[in-house]
């Protein structure tokens, strides 16, 4: 294990994306994805993994994944402790693994960023206590796997890394932070590659409870739409490995793009609503671009946290107008929210993913539902879908709580 120490006399080191891998309701694997972002497909239909008939909205964009494990080096027993959050998790970062050829590399360190972690176990342990409190079978093992860092252990063993491992809970910022917190130990030379992760599921207890603060959408979810009227959930999971550009370069690694600039910062306003100017994310968005040594007018892109809710859209919309200057009335905004839905802790890792497939196909992902854009909005919003010429991309998270963060991706050719 590395300890945190200085950088070198040559300064930060350059850190590159060498593998990507991601599951949302669009499907399993870059492929499915790749086109499903570019496209701007909706995966919105009737939430049927449980009883949503009490319910305000009865939506959500669900992931249907293979009955089966990817090969991996788990027994049986350890694969069935994962729960479907889990498993997504498994999947997208065996793709990212294996598209980084990473199976013969010295130990790498993981870092998982999520919300909910292994709700559905919490919430099958919480069932048996109250229908059947004396029936303790398997209710240890729900007790365990239902802990975020047993889910990341159980995954980092069947992705063969052995380093150190972390979990970062910090609301819908935390797949933007694990990719953020992978970058600044790869830059600072505490670790020489990381596995950086976002991962989430929809459950009952989550799904109740933004339906009871009354943020679902009853219709569609329409970011920065002038009739938007509430964000809706998804689920999903993506993972990127990090390197350095001197090992990437002197193993022959297939490079897909170099992260350069991530800003971080925390607004303290509300619980759950924005500072109404956007305060913080302008702070993020600063910073990012200050340590990629980049302006407003070098980024040719911003996927937004767009949540379709009033309060999220008008306070984002304020920060990237603010932010952007003379740059706001051309800079291509849209939010990939509108196909899968708010996928909360895993959201950032899944829309840093698809920023990195962005730059790689030169596309601009559209959000079809948004027809009328709201007059807040000084930037140009994606409603088509549309080729581009990306060089530099970013991508905004935010979250309850005040959590901003933004991440800087540049093409690499």
């Amino acid at each position: 294990m590395l300890f945190p120490r200085a950088f070198s006399i040559d300064g930060p080191r350059r850190v590159v994306v060498t593998g990507c891998g991601i599951v949302t309701p669009l499907g399993l694997g870059v492929k499915a994805n790749t086109e499903g972002f570019r496209i701007g497909q909706s995966a919105f239909r009737s939430v049927t993994r449980f009883d949503v008939s009490q319910q305000r909205v009865r939506i959500a964009a669900q992931v249907d994944l293979p009955a089966g494990f990817p090969k991996m080096p788990l027994t049986p027993r350890q694969a069935r402790l994962l729960d479907h959050a889990g498993r997504m998790l498994l999947w997208a970062t065996q793709e990212a693994t294996q598209q980084a050829r990473w199976n013969k590399l010295p130990p790498a360190s993981l870092v998982v960023g999520t919300t909910g972690g292994g709700m559905s176990l919490g919430e099958r342990y919480y069932r048996n206590a109250i229908q059947q409190p004396l029936k303790r079978r398997q209710q240890p093992t729900r007790s365990i796997g239902y802990q975020a860092h047993r889910q990341a252990a159980l995954v980092a063993q069947a992705c063969g890394l052995t380093g150190p491992r972390s979990v970062i809970a910090n609301a819908c910022a935390s797949g933007a932070n694990a990719v953020g917190h992978a970058w600044e130990l790869v830059r600072t030379g505490q670790s020489e590659r990381v596995l950086a992760a976002g991962y989430d599921a929809i459950s009952q207890l989550i799904f109740a409870g933004f339906d009871s603060l009354q943020a679902l959408s009853p219709t569609r979810c329409r970011p920065f739409d002038a009739h938007r009227d509430g964000l809706a959930l998804g689920e999903g999971a993506a993972a990127l490995t990090l390197e350095t550009l001197i090992a990437a370069e002197a193993r022959g690694a297939n490079i897909l793009a170099e992260l350069v600039g991530y800003g971080s910062a925390t607004d303290l306003h509300h619980l759950t609503q924005p500072h109404p100017s956007g305060d913080a994310a302008v702070v993020t968005m600063t910073e990012a671009c200050r340590i990629a040594g980049l302006s407003p007018s070098d980024i040719d892109y911003v996927n937004a946290h767009g949540t379709g809710t009033p309060l999220n859209d008008s306070a984002e919309a304020a920060a990237i107008t603010r932010w952007a200057g003379s740059r706001a009335r051309t800079l291509p905004v849209s939010s990939t929210k509108a196909g899968v839905g708010h996928l909360l802790g895993a959201a950032g890792a899944v829309e840093a993913a698809a920023c990195v497939l962005a730059l790689l196909g030169q596309w601009l992902p559209p959000m079809l539902a948004t027809e009328m854009p709201d007059p807040a909005c000084g930037f140009r919003l994606i409603t088509r879908p549309e080729s581009a010429r990306l060089t530099h991309v970013m991508t905004n998270s935010f979250g309850f709580g005040g959590a901003n963060a933004t991440l800087i991706f540049r093409r690499w050719s």
